[in-house]
């Protein structure tokens, strides 16, 4: 009986502990949306988080560059947002969208704010993958205003681990991730190892310094809630650079 308690307990702290993390979530804000990349995407490949290809790392047209206020310096890559055109009947579509940050709208300060410098300070503003614009807003419109707001992200599968770089330069991209999305810190083991921070060198690539050549690599993942996730031996001792491994999930 004691161990039942107990084990509600735990489970109760966990609930108001998720729903603490993610009770931001339902507060709307505002913001203007644009769009880039072609009716097919393809020209949202690549990009500041260093997702690369955006079909095969599961995150498809969905997906959003944002501006400085949002982008923070990388580190809301991976973030999903809803959002909604709100404000103007003629060039909205009803209905709402969840979209991936994958990537960064830079500033142009040669222009104003209010006419082509959509992505100035402090302006929040997403560039959206032309299909998921298309979604929400008519294509003549151009720019349209949105209400938006963090959403979970729901992904398939478990967090993905791709080891590039060489020895003595472990690069890992870290993608896929569910709850939050955006990867605040990340560690690394060996199995000949203890546990090692890794530093981050742009967008979601973590780097480290160690050999870690012919060792079992296991990971820890911290979010921007606080939450931390840790996969064991997700890459085996014969892991070779370019390789992609999958972990646990939030």
């Amino acid at each position: 009986m004691a161990s039942s308690i107990s084990s509600f307990l735990i489970l109760l702290i966990w609930g108001f502990s998720f729903l603490g993390a993610f009770g931001e979530y339902g507060n709307w804000d505002s913001a203007h949306a644009t769009f880039y990349g072609g009716g097919d995407a393809s020209g949202t490949m690549g990009g500041a988080c260093g997702y690369g290809n955006l079909y095969s790392q599961g995150y498809g047209t969905n997906t959003a560059a944002l501006s400085t206020a949002l982008f923070n310096n990388g580190l809301t890559c991976g973030a999903c947002y809803e959002l909604t055109c709100t404000g103007e009947p003629r060039w909205c579509n009803p209905g709402t969208i969840t979209v991936t940050a994958t990537n960064f709208c830079p500033p142009n300060p040669a222009l104003p704010n209010d006419n082509g410098g959509w992505c100035n300070p402090p302006r929040q503003h997403f560039d959206l993958a032309e299909p998921a614009y298309l979604q929400i807003a008519q294509y003549r419109a151009g720019i349209v205003p949105v209400s938006f707001r963090r959403v979970p992200c729901v992904k398939k599968g478990g967090i993905r681990f791709t080891i590039n770089g060489h020895s003595y330069f472990n690069l890992v991209l870290v993608t896929n991730v569910a709850g939050v999305g955006d990867v605040h810190s990340v560690s690394i083991k060996g199995s000949n190892t203890g546990w090692q921070p890794m530093s981050r060198n742009w967008g979601q690539n973590w780097q480290s310094n160690s050999y870690l050549n012919d060792q079992a690599l296991s990971f820890q993942v911290t979010t921007s809630d606080g939450r931390t996730l840790t996969s064991y031996n997700a890459a085996p001792a014969g892991w070779q650079f370019g390789q992609t491994f999958e972990g646990s999930q939030f």
